[in-house]
């Protein structure tokens, strides 16, 4: 099948599977009901997501049957991300305790590094540094904390769509200008899956992600971000770049939570993106903010290094200085009741 038309069938997949999660949610009453913990006043239905994950493993063996991909690649995003999806659908549902959720989500990781490889040498400075079986233990806490976070994340109307949208741009670009675009194959389709649930979850949003999708966007993107590191090591602080944002805010809510003993399991509303929706009071505000900061300074960024204007490690912390400072400005894990500072 030729790209372009795969491109168009996984969008219509994507977009005709939301309409139709959409009528299943509010048939068995899979809704999201607002609470303190909240960050929406309207009851939505949940489950969404799923539509990306069926229309993106649809064209997986497609693209590897083509030589788009390699068979390993395929079998990676197959088994990981249909099996973490599996474990977000049921915990929809119902709930899987955590404990449970994180085997889960060890497993999955280690069936992708298997077939990738592992993690590729890592370049520092010059100095590359080859990992070996170290390297799989570094890189499940890696495509697990990345699964995590984009849950996290997904708190807001549109923002993991938008945010998936904008780093798999970015990279397709980046793997353009760098002469490797047939790496972009897989970022572009990820991209179409996203899009036509994005028409149904742009804000105000008709139907939510939930679980199922969120935790798979994560772990395909952190996949995509070791893998393409085989090809060449700068892609990978090009990725880490690139999901900036979802990182910054994620990991710095979670120290600043750990620090003063919060249960960090427990839902809450203390994100720095949660506390910019709630200042604005709009969600669309922050969702199209953070697409604007991702396609106007961190896919700059990812190029420049790419390009060996920057180097890897200083590229990631130029990057990420603004977007530390964007976290304490909007009061990432602080307690709530500063949300009116």
């Amino acid at each position: 099948m030729n790209t372009i038309w795969l491109l168009a069938v996984v969008v219509g997949i994507s977009l005709l599977a939301t309409g139709a999660l959409r009528k299943y949610a509010l048939a068995r009453s899979l809704i999201d009901v607002p609470n303190a913990r909240s960050s929406h006043s309207v009851p939505t239905p949940r489950g969404g997501g799923v539509a990306i994950v069926l229309s993106f493993l649809f064209a997986l063996p497609v693209l590897a049957w083509t030589d788009a991909i390699v068979w390993p690649m395929a079998l990676a995003l197959l088994g990981a991300g249909g099996w973490i999806a599996i474990i977000g659908f049921l915990d929809d549902h119902g709930h899987i305790a955590a404990r449970w959720r994180l085997l889960a989500h060890f497993s999955g990781a280690f069936w992708a590094l298997f077939w990738i490889g592992g993690m590729a040498p890592i370049n520092v400075f010059g100095y590359t540094f080859n990992l070996g079986w170290f390297g799989f233990v570094i890189g499940a806490f890696y495509l697990v904390w990345m699964l995590n976070l984009y849950n996290f994340m997904d708190g807001i109307d549109g923002l993991a769509s938008i945010e998936a949208i904008c780093v798999c741009v970015g990279a397709s670009f980046v793997y353009w200008i760098s002469g490797h675009a047939s790496l972009a194959v897989a970022p572009l389709v990820l991209t179409m899956a996203v899009l036509g649930f994005l028409v149904w979850n742009f804000p105000p949003a008709k139907i939510f992600m939930g679980d199922a999708g969120s935790g798979f966007l994560g772990i395909v993107l952190a996949v995509l971000s070791l893998h393409a590191a085989w090809t060449d090591p700068v892609f990978l602080w090009a990725w880490l770049i690139l999901l900036g944002v979802f990182i910054v805010d994620a990991t710095f809510t979670l120290i600043r939570r750990l620090l003063r003993g919060d249960k960090v399991y427990e839902a809450h509303r203390s994100h720095g993106y949660q506390y910019a929706s709630r200042k604005f009071r709009s969600h669309r505000a922050v969702t199209v903010a953070i697409a604007a900061i991702n396609m106007l300074w961190l896919v700059p960024v990812g190029i420049l290094v790419v390009m060996q204007y920057l180097n890897g490690v200083v590229g990631l912390l130029l990057a990420y200085v603004p977007l530390v400072l964007l976290a304490f400005k909007f009061h990432a894990g602080e307690l709530e009741i500063a949300d009116n500072a």
